[in-house]
């Protein structure tokens, strides 16, 4: 009977563990939504701003396929572009894994890397300020790399990529993504995937991540070269 006392015990205690995580999950859910709309605002003004009526772009960055991961692969590019000879095997033959799985993990390596620049991680930007500092990155001529959601075959994922162009007035961004290939976007396109809002039928455990902070969204690094 004291075993079937002790037995009853623990499931109220589980069930009760099990309900609050449960209460949490959806309470992080909830505010994620909130948090997401709240990041969108009216970024259209800046098209007649004089001060980015003129396009932007960063020359000689290539896309390549990635072998290793897309962080890797990205500061490959960027040192490609940077005249380096950092290339994904590089990295992983330096650590035996991938150390660029977050937002923060991404920035240091790139500080790492290219002491020559440096890099500032920013996370949960509005759209209109989002926009506002890939363009000034990109007019003092250094691409800007950037956490968004992007397709790999019929797949999504969340994925780096290397912002190199941008044309406000013109609603159009550049990206090299080492998925291979550059695309051509417009705005609203750009910021429906740093939002990872275009990501379709996102798996839960990763709206959970970015519920409790794991991912960011409307997440970008400015690189400035160093004084």
């Amino acid at each position: 009977m004291a075993n079937g006392r002790i037995a009853k015990r623990v499931a109220i205690g589980l069930a009760i563990v099990i309900g609050a995580a449960l209460c949490a999950a959806i309470v992080a859910l909830v505010m994620l939504q909130a948090r997401t709309a709240g990041l969108h605002d009216d970024w259209q003004a800046l098209r007649d701003d004089p001060q980015y009526a003129t396009a932007v772009h960063v020359d000689g960055v290539e896309p390549i396929t990635q072998d290793v991961s897309c962080g890797y692969a990205v500061i490959q590019m960027f040192s490609t572009w940077d005249g380096g000879s950092i290339t994904e095997q590089s990295l992983y033959d330096e650590y035996g894994s991938v150390v660029t799985s977050t937002g923060q993990s991404f920035c240091d390596e790139m500080n790492k890397q290219f002491p020559a620049y440096t890099t500032t991680f920013h996370k949960c930007l509005p759209d209109s300020e989002l926009i506002m500092r890939v363009y000034n990155c990109l007019a003092d001529g250094i691409p800007v790399p950037v956490e968004w959601a992007a397709k790999f075959g019929d797949e999504w994922t969340l994925h780096y990529s290397l912002v190199t162009g941008m044309d406000v007035a013109g609603n159009k961004v550049i990206v090299a993504n080492p998925y291979g290939y550059v695309e051509e976007l417009t705005l609203d396109e750009f910021l429906a995937r740093t939002s990872f809002e275009a990501y379709e039928n996102m798996p839960i455990y990763l709206k959970l991540g970015f519920a409790f902070g794991i991912f960011e969204e409307n997440a970008i690094f400015t690189v400035e070269r160093a004084t």
